[in-house]
C-alpha cells in the first residue's frame, strides 16, 4: 500500500484539531489587558497542547518517512491514533475552563496516555510490515523514551488528585523532553539515502 493518502488524511486531521483548539479560546469583551486576565489558564493549556500536537505531527511524519510501505493494519493503528489526538481539544479546554481542577488533569493525562499507546501500536505495525531489520526497527531501538514518557503519564494521572502541581508539572516535563526533535530516525535516513529515495519513486 501507498503511504502517501495515510499522510495527507494525518495531516489534514491534526491540522483540524489545531484549528479547533484556537476556536475554544474566545475573544474578551473588555477592552484593557485585565480582560485577558480569566484566560490565562485556557491559554496556558492551549500552549502545551498546541506543543504536543505539534510534536505528533513532527515524530508523525519522521515515523513515515523511514517506512517503506504500510498495510491494512497499519491503517487502522494509525486512525487509532488519531482518534486519541482528536479529544485533545476537548480535554484542553475543559481542563482550562476549570483551572486545571484534578478532574481535568485527570482526564488530560488519560488523553496524553491514549495518545503515546495508541503512537507505541502504530510504530510496531510499521516494524511488523516494513521487518525488524528495516531502517525504521533501527532507527527506534529499544524507544526507552517513548516508554519512558508512557509512565510519566501514569504518574500524571495518579497524582493529579493528590498533587495537581505534580501532574501538571509532569505533562509539561514530558513535552520538553520531546520538544527536540529526536535524531535517531534522522541518522538512520541520513546514512541510507537510497531509501528515501525509494519512498519518493
Amino acid at each position: 500500500m501507498q503511504k502517501g493518502r495515510l499522510e495527507a488524511f494525518s495531516d489534514g486531521v491534526l491540522a483540524i484539531i489545531l484549528t479547533i483548539m484556537v476556536l475554544e479560546i474566545k475573544v474578551p469583551h473588555g477592552d484593557d489587558f485585565t480582560a485577558l486576565k480569566p484566560l490565562l489558564p485556557i491559554c496556558l493549556s492551549y500552549v502545551l497542547s498546541f506543543l504536543y500536537v505539534g510534536i505528533y505531527w513532527n515524530s508523525h511524519h519522521h515515523l513515515l518517512s523511514s517506512a517503506r510501505q504500510v498495510s491494512g493494519g497499519v491503517l487502522w493503528a494509525n486512525l487509532h491514533l488519531l482518534f486519541w489526538l482528536s479529544l485533545t481539544p476537548f480535554a484542553t479546554g475543559w481542563m482550562g475552563e476549570n483551572h486545571f481542577a484534578p478532574a481535568t488533569l485527570a482526564a488530560y493525562g488519560v488523553v496524553l496516555l491514549g495518545s503515546g499507546i495508541a503512537y507505541f501500536i502504530l510504530q510496531n505495525c510499521l516494524i511488523a510490515v516494513n521487518g525488524p531489520a528495516s531502517p525504521l526497527a533501527h532507527a527506534l531501538g529499544h524507544d526507552w523514551k517513548g516508554k519512558l514518557s508512557l509512565v510519566l503519564y501514569g504518574v500524571g494521572i495518579g497524582s493529579s488528585f493528590v498533587l495537581p502541581w505534580l501532574a501538571g508539572a509532569t505533562y509539561v516535563a514530558v513535552a520538553l523532553m520531546w520538544l527536540v526533535p529526536d535524531p535517531r530516525i534522522e541518522r538512520v535516513l541520513q546514512a541510507h539515502p537510497e531509501h528515501e529515495v525509494q519512498n519518493q519513486l
